[in-house]
């Protein structure tokens, strides 16, 4: 039996379910999932193993116009999807007309691998709308095969992933078949605290954090953490400890709870806030963090 395997990236506007859509596929909760635009700031893959298969699922940033350093940064990674992929997955929501960055666009429709658009959230629709809807999205982009589906609510996913099994190249594994991420466990703390932020504040205070792991020791019955919290300012220092520490608590408790789904063992966590002024604008603290590529 010939076993099929390659790379099948996600990409479209901030919103649209990326991250729910691709946590359906892994089975796993690896990509943050908030309300709030530019949840995703990496690229991440999620791999899903069969006998006969792997498919190397990418995350990416949603497409923005970027307004700083860190923005760019994420674009980069959009960037790097066009490069390896060998099924491209388009996603817009119901409602939506256009991404907003028009270069990106272009590579869609003139894409010369498979593109499936994916019209999500169907389950706010009617069925008129829905109709117009793919209408409008096959004119745009007459390459693409159109799926109606909702991530949410789990409807027509099993139905991608066969297309997208379909089109897959005959290939080995890229990653050792019992992979399920391409991130290390330390990556995947400082996101779950990171969505615990975006959840828990208000305004500027979640785009200007970033989180780093400082330890990680995993020991038979419990993993010991001590996470940094960097913000940008003293103000921002304060927003996030809260009065008498209550807010920082809050976050800490929800982090260690999702923790210990995650790693499927106790965890005993230590949450610290620093200020790393202008972080987001700094070059070598964005390559500190792993956002910049070049």
């Amino acid at each position: 039996m010939s076993h099929k395997a390659g790379f099948v990236n996600i990409i479209g506007n901030p919103n649209v379910g990326k991250s729910t859509l691709m946590n359906a596929f892994v089975g796993e909760r690896l990509s943050i999932i908030t309300s709030k635009a530019q949840t995703t700031r990496h690229r991440i893959l999620g791999i899903v193993n069969g006998d006969d298969f792997q498919v190397v699922l990418s995350d990416t940033p949603g497409i923005i116009k970027p307004a700083y350093a860190l923005q760019n940064s994420m674009m980069d990674f959009v960037k790097t999807a066009f490069e390896d992929a060998d099924v491209l997955l388009y996603m817009v929501e119901i409602g939506e007309k256009e991404l907003k960055d028009e270069a990106f666009f272009n590579k869609i429709i003139h894409a010369k691998i498979p593109v499936l658009l994916l019209l999500n959230k169907i389950d706010t629709s009617h069925q008129e709308q829905l109709e117009e809807q793919v209408a409008l999205w096959k004119e745009k982009v007459p390459n693409a095969e159109i799926f109606p589906i909702s991530a949410l609510q789990n409807f027509n996913v099993q139905e991608v992933f066969n297309r997208i099994l379909a089109l897959l190249p005959v290939a080995p594994p890229y990653y050792p078949k019992d992979a399920l991420t391409d991130k290390p466990e330390r990556f995947f703390v400082n996101e779950i605290i990171r969505e615990k932020i975006l959840l828990n504040y208000e305004k500027e205070i979640p785009y200007a954090v970033e989180v780093e792991t400082e330890e990680f020791k995993e020991e038979d019955h419990i993993i010991r953490i001590k996470a940094l919290i960097m913000v940008e300012r003293e103000t921002q220092k304060g927003i996030i400890i809260g009065h008498k520490g209550a807010a920082l608590k809050k976050v800490g408790v929800m982090a260690r709870q999702d923790m210990e789904t995650f790693f499927g063992k106790q965890v005993y966590l230590e949450i610290f806030v620093k200020i790393n002024k202008d972080w987001r604008s700094n070059a070598f603290q964005l390559r500190r963090f792993g956002y910049n590529q070049k």
